[in-house]
């Protein structure tokens, strides 16, 4: 099994001493596995998409489609402090775990939920939590928590699906802080239009992609393949673009190899982390 690179107390010691950098210009992000990031920002902190437990591995241990963890656990949620907002894109338990949220919310009190509001009442069925609790928001729509601003730009699980009220089911997040522009697309494949909407939204600093791609085989939802995020961080002009969602279940994961070929060939820059690991990015024109 993959061990990450920073695990528990060495993360978490790594974690607050980023929290104590102040300079705007400035911006911390660690890769948790999976589609989870935490982002530090002038002592403030976000958390993407964490999923942080063994609840999946446990519920398809009996079935044909076990999902057997590659990488071990970088934290355990309640390890985690001083979070002020996480989110979920969509429904699917690694992007909205109950055993992750419940724990992180207990260690972080003021943790704010930031979901789709077409899934509002999936997740508190789930959560079993007050129905005020999650900020729900649909393509367009911004919440503020602390200095984050968390703006919902539609992302295709494998389609553009939307609920009854035309809400959408999957969404990705682009979150300003300061002059930072951090994009998490969710789970996506691209889309007509999509290179477009990221092109206003921007310019995107930082983007966080999926890799694993598509296989019918697998008999889950796509996403992007490494060529693919490559090629859009790269048509939508975003700075530095992060892989993820691989190397966390057997049956769906990815060699990065294929994501790093396509940005060298593009000249995009990028960056591949180890689960654990935490990257430091000077914002242009700030000083080093």
């Amino acid at each position: 099994m993959i061990r990450p690179v920073q695990q528990h107390e060495a993360l978490l010691d790594d974690i607050e001493a980023a929290g104590r950098e102040t300079d705007p210009d400035v911006a911390q992000v660690w890769w948790l596995g999976q589609s989870g990031f935490l982002m530090s920002w002038c002592g403030h902190r976000l958390l993407f998409d964490p999923y942080l437990s063994d609840s999946l591995t446990r519920k398809y241990a009996d079935t044909d489609k076990p999902h057997v963890r590659m990488t071990e656990l970088a934290v355990l949620p309640g390890m985690l402090r001083d979070i002020e907002v996480t989110t979920s894109t969509h429904n699917h338990t690694d992007h909205l775990d109950a055993e992750t949220l419940l724990p992180l919310r207990d260690a972080c009190p003021g943790l704010q939920l930031v979901l789709p509001e077409a899934n509002r009442a999936f997740a508190v069925d789930r959560l079993g939590c007050a129905a005020d609790w999650p900020t729900g928001i649909d393509a367009g729509e911004s919440a503020s928590v602390g200095p984050f601003e968390i703006i919902g730009v539609p992302a295709a699980h494998e389609e553009l699906d939307v609920d009854a009220n035309g809400r959408h089911l999957y969404l990705g997040y682009v979150v300003r802080a300061g002059d930072w522009v951090i994009y998490h697309s969710g789970d996506t494949l691209r889309y007509d239009g999509m290179v477009e909407r990221l092109k206003e939204a921007g310019p995107i600093d930082i983007g966080l992609l999926p890799i694993n791609g598509r296989r019918p085989e697998r008999r889950v939802a796509g996403n992007l393949s490494g060529e693919e995020a490559a090629a859009l961080a790269h048509e939508a002009g975003m700075g530095t673009v992060i892989p993820c969602h691989y190397e966390m279940f057997e049956f769906n994961t990815a060699d990065p190899g294929e994501f790093v070929r396509a940005c060298r060939r593009l000249g995009q820059d990028h960056r591949v982390l180890q689960c654990g690991e935490g990257a430091r990015f000077l914002h242009p024109g700030g000083q080093a």
